[in-house]
């Protein structure tokens, strides 16, 4: 039986956003990576303040693909949504406890006093951005094996701690290095750092050189461990993969040049990285689960399809243009900080203000602004409750 037009359309669009959450939430897990292989306090103090301030802007946006891709899964695949949070619970834990203490870190380390406290949450920070994308690419690897079963009465250490498993997860800290160095490159180019630049270029293309180790020992792992994958990756996917292939060459070649157009660099890496999720995609079909569950079988009924439809539609229409606008401030450098970061210095101002001396201070507008929007949706709520007919009885 041959899936609907509508599940291929919804599953087309889930493998999209997924190469766009690797794209953009990735680049901001390697700035970890390169964050805590930057040295001590003193030495990487440069690279790390690039690294900040690139990422300050839009690191919490990110995720907004993390939660439209699990929406996506879960109403219009349900089958394999239930199936991969029931086997794979485990390592998606470690991945959301990954993503927790990393917003934690990064946080507290721009508004800590002491050396002491900036380094643990730093430290947490760094560490952070190791586990997620680690254990993401565990399941990953775990999905793409076969090694979930449609009805898993619990979690499977064996699916996610499997050779091909561990090499892709691997893999994915490296992608995300790498993409993360390119754009630090670009970063760095633009606010006249010709030391960082170099800095960034250097590590870069190290990156490259083990990602495209770690990728090739994934693929020959894969003619073991899922030889159907593999089959489709070398036939019907091959295309994508020697475009991903030649990319990653290209961006390696044009770092050694120095080369100068900014667009042409970002979307020659950003191609490296998109044609792997979608031959992956390409290779999997017509299967959400090895070969056990096909996309016919799993697919949600089409009303419910249709209605992803209109979901995208909508998220293009609202949220696509708010992406572009923070990202248009972020690369003109017009937004330097966010307002939680002013909050969270003038507490703690306010906190060594001296016994008995008063503490006077004015909230920032946005504070003002987020607590009359708390205030009235209280007061509405209330009202609706007192005049609903519920209370009448």
């Amino acid at each position: 039986m041959s899936p609907s037009p509508e599940a291929i359309a919804v599953a087309a669009i889930l493998f999209v956003v997924i190469a766009a959450y690797a794209l953009f939430g990735g680049a901001d897990f390697g700035g970890g990576v390169w964050d805590l292989l930057a040295g001590s306090t003193e030495r990487g103090r440069a690279p790390r303040r690039l690294i900040d301030e690139s990422i300050t802007p839009v690191w919490e946006a990110n995720h907004v693909w993390l939660v439209f891709i699990l929406v996506l899964l879960w109403t219009a695949f349900p089958p394999a949504f239930a199936a991969i949070m029931t086997a794979l619970f485990v390592p998606l834990s470690l991945s959301l406890l990954g993503i927790v203490l990393r917003g934690v870190g990064f946080a507290f380390r721009h508004t800590a006093e002491r050396l002491r406290m900036q380094r643990f949450a730093g430290a947490m920070f760094a560490g952070a951005s190791l586990i997620t994308p680690f254990f993401m690419g565990t399941v990953v690897g775990a999905v793409a094996t076969g090694q979930v079963p449609v009805h898993p009465h619990g979690n499977i250490l064996a699916a996610w701690t499997s050779g091909t498993a561990i090499l892709t997860g691997f893999l994915f800290v490296a992608a995300c290095a790498y993409i993360s160095a390119v754009y630090l490159v670009l970063e760095a180019r633009h606010r006249g750092r010709a030391d960082l630049r170099r800095y960034f270029a250097l590590r870069a293309a190290a990156a490259g050189a083990l990602t495209g180790a770690l990728a090739g020992g994934t693929f020959g792992e894969l003619s073991f461990s899922a030889p159907r994958l593999f089959g489709r990756l070398t036939g019907i996917a091959l295309p994508l993969v020697a475009i991903s292939i030649a990319a990653g060459m290209a961006v390696l070649v044009m770092l050694w040049l120095g080369w100068h157009d900014d667009l042409a660099l970002r979307a020659t890496a950003a191609i490296a990285v998109v044609t792997v999720v979608w031959g992956w995609g390409l290779a999997q079909y017509p299967y959400l689960l090895g070969t056990s569950l096909s996309l016919s079988v799993g697919s949600a009924p089409t009303a419910t399809l249709v209605a992803e439809f209109v979901v995208t539609g909508l998220a293009i229409l609202l949220v696509a243009p708010a992406f572009a606008l923070l990202y248009y401030l972020e690369q003109r450098r017009l937004l330097t900080e966010a307002e939680s970061d002013a909050d969270l210095r003038m507490a703690a101002r306010l906190e060594r203000v001296r016994p008995g001396q008063p503490a006077v201070a004015v909230a920032p507008v946005g504070a003002r602004v987020t607590t009359a929007l708390v205030l009235a949706l209280l007061a509405v709520r209330a009202i609706r409750d007192v005049f609903s007919p519920g209370s009448r009885r």
